[in-house]
């Protein structure tokens, strides 16, 4: 069975990639968003509820702004800066963190903030993105490294999203870390 689903699945990648990376990016999406709810449901004093709504809205800004933005970005860095040497590795890592990530973040926190309805929606940013920020380059540059050091072009969106399984869980932490309100 698992076979079956193995050999579907790296036929789609080929046939369909940009959508096969979406469905499979929102399946870690989701994966990890409800583990990190499970986290805090198990282990926070205010014992919360899994909250469903809040799910749905991480994997729906998750999946539909960075699967497709993160396909187009990885053909792009592999066209521009082609190769495995050290120099293009650490050309593309280094493009990546300081280019597109800066970007993401924040659209991140403000779509967040659009979906979520708040009535200032730069609140999150403005509290949190040097935190996330940081958090992320220490994550995602050594991870980055691996992914354009030893992963086939075809397959880095799905690397990017299998680790993010571990990223969104801080992600995640980050966001609801409670946002003190500026004078």
């Amino acid at each position: 069975m698992m076979s079956k689903l193995a050999g579907w699945w790296r036929q789609s990648l080929r046939q369909r990639p940009l959508i096969t990376n979406t469905i499979t990016y929102a399946t870690f999406y989701t994966a990890a968003e409800l583990s990190q709810q499970t986290f805090n449901k198990i282990y926070s004093p205010e014992k919360p509820p899994l909250d469903f709504a809040a799910a749905a809205r991480i994997v729906t800004v998750g999946s539909c702004v960075y699967a497709p933005t993160l396909y187009f970005w990885y053909k792009f860095l592999d066209r521009k800066f082609p190769g495995t040497a050290v120099k293009m590795v650490a050309t593309k890592v280094m493009t990546d963190q300081f280019v597109m990530t800066p970007i993401l973040l924040a659209a991140f926190y403000i779509l967040m903030g659009i979906v979520e309805r708040k009535e200032d929606i730069f609140e999150e940013i403005k509290a949190k993105y040097w935190k996330t920020f940081i958090a992320n380059q220490a994550f995602w540059i050594p991870g980055q490294t691996i992914n354009f050091f030893f992963v086939p072009t075809h397959l880095r969106v799905v690397y990017v999203a299998s680790a993010s399984f571990i990223w969104i869980n801080v992600l995640c932490f980050i966001k609801r870390q409670k946002t003190e309100k500026t004078a």
